[in-house]
This record gives structure tokens, C-alpha cells and sequence, in this order.
């Protein structure tokens, strides 16, 4: 007896239940590879914001992590796409009686590999961002290895002794007509009790004209003015030259921004001093 198109096997409620899984299985796929790929977009302003906290002289560019995480948001995109169109076939297929396999197996090991290649990739970029970060040591205007690296004062390496690169310091602001009000010699008053004190130097300068715009417009600036150069021996007998960044001046007492140049002459004094 020849069978009919009626004996043909019918789909039971279960088999649509699987496949509702599976449709279920493959959007938590997609969504998850989506908002991993928000996460690793958003990394590289994650690492500017550190650099930003430690005065790292130039911000370096973390574009990649934008191209990596677009590229993962994609791929989630097309896997829920992809969820949505084989689950209509599906079902489609169950309402025939048709019971073929349609092998969906394939897609799930093409993600697994894509997501294997991208953390691969992953890996190594994160390496490559340390090691431009590590090399930062060389650069004159890096912040050196003191506990307070994020309170707006910059620690720029001087190639001479502490006495050298104040009495160089000293004639750059005779030059430009500046007055030194003082200079501290703390290691000097240290020595004067019995105590030992790596060389450590402050110099206080400072010009009226300048400086009197800058008291009325922030009278709390006061504080910090006259401008203050701190010149210092660590522990290893390198000179360092330290100062406050005019940024965290301006933040700190709400200084105008066309007063800036007033107190920005700090940081050309203290790169040419370390020369």
C-alpha cells in the first residue's frame, strides 16, 4: 500500500517547545555579545580617563577598542537576526511535517571561533597598551612614582643638580623680569638641627602685574600665589622639578580662562630648567 501525504508525521507540541529554546537560547546569545561589545567600546575611554588622573603629558589613542566592540555589537545584531529568521523556517517546517535537519550547529561554531579570534586579538592589544604606558618614563613631563600622583602637581626630571637648575631657574625670571620673593632651603634648616634631608628647595616668585588680575578675579588664589617651584633630590639622587598644573589652579580656585596665561608660565620655566 502506497503511504499518503496524509500519513506524513505532524509535529508535536513539544517540538515547538524546542524550538522556542533555541530561539530563546540565541537572543541571549546576541545580547550578550552586544552589551560585551558596549563594555570593550567603551574601555579605551575607560584608559584615557586613568591617564587623565595621572597627568600623563599625551593622551594615547585607544581606537581600537571602539573597532573591536562595534564589531562585537554587530555580530549580535546579525545573530538575532539570523535567531529570528531559521526560528520562522523552523516552524514552518514543523506545520509540513517536514522533521529534515537543518544542521544550525554551523552558525553556533563560525560564533565560536569569531569570538576565540577577537579575544585573541583582544590579548594582544591589551599588551601593546601597556607597553607604550611603561615607556612614558622617558617623556620630560612624566608624573614620578610618589603616592600623591593625582593632586594637580607635575614631577619633571632635571638633568642638573638641585643648586644648577635653581640657579638656572633664577636667571630665566631676571630675564623676563620677574621677582623671586624667596627661597627655602628646607634640607638646609634640616641640617641646622642634626637632621639629614636630600637637597629639597622651594622658590617663590611671582610678578604683580600678573598675578594681581588673577587675585581679583579668584581672590582665593592668594593661597597658591606667588607661584612656587619645588626643587628636590628622591632617594635614587635624581632632581626633580615639581609644580602645580595651572589646570588644577584654574579648577581648584574657578580661575577665567583668559587669565590662564598669567600662571601657565610654570610649566615653560620648569620643562627649560630641567634641560
Amino acid at each position: 500500500m502506497v503511504p499518503t501525504t496524509e500519513s506524513k508525521s505532524q509535529a508535536g507540541l513539544s517540538d515547538y517547545l524546542a524550538a522556542e529554546r533555541t530561539l530563546l537560547a540565541w537572543i541571549r546569545t546576541g545580547l550578550a555579545l552586544m552589551g560585551f561589545g558596549f563594555v570593550v567600546a567603551r574601555f579605551g575611554l575607560f584608559l584615557q580617563q586613568i591617564q587623565a588622573i595621572r597627568n600623563s603629558p599625551e593622551a594615547q589613542p585607544y581606537g581600537l577598542s571602539l573597532w573591536f566592540g562595534t564589531a562585537l555589537i554587530a555580530a549580535g545584531v546579525v545573530v538575532n537576526l539570523f535567531a529570528g529568521w531559521h526560528h520562522v523556517r523552523l516552524v514552518r517546517q514543523l506545520d509540513r511535517g517536514d522533521t529534515t535537519h537543518s544542521h544550525p550547529s554551523t552558525v553556533a561554531v563560525v560564533i565560536a571561533f569569531f569570538l576565540a579570534l577577537v579575544g585573541l586579538v583582544m590579548v594582544i592589544y591589551l599588551i601593546s597598551v601597556r607597553s607604550p604606558t611603561g615607556s612614558k618614563s622617558q617623556t620630560p613631563k612624566e608624573v614620578s612614582m610618589t603616592p600623591n600622583s593625582d593632586n594637580g602637581i607635575v614631577n619633571v626630571p632635571s638633568h642638573q643638580s638641585v643648586d644648577q637648575t635653581l640657579e638656572k631657574l633664577q636667571a630665566m625670571l631676571r630675564a623676563k623680569g620677574v621677582a623671586v620673593f624667596a627661597l627655602i632651603d628646607h634640607s638646609g634648616e634640616a641640617a641646622k638641627i642634626g637632621l639629614k634631608m636630600p637637597p629639597t628647595k622651594v622658590l617663590i616668585f611671582g610678578n604683580p602685574k600678573a598675578g594681581t588680575p588673577l587675585m581679583v578675579a579668584a581672590p582665593s588664589l592668594a593661597i597658591d600665589l606667588p607661584l612656587k617651584i619645588l626643587v628636590w633630590e628622591d632617594n635614587q639622587s635624581k632632581v626633580w622639578i615639581s609644580y602645580n598644573t595651572p589646570e588644577y589652579l584654574q579648577k581648584r580656585h574657578g580661575v577665567p580662562q583668559e587669565l590662564m596665561p598669567n600662571i601657565a608660565v610654570v610649566e615653560t620655566l620648569a620643562a627649560k630648567a630641567g634641560e
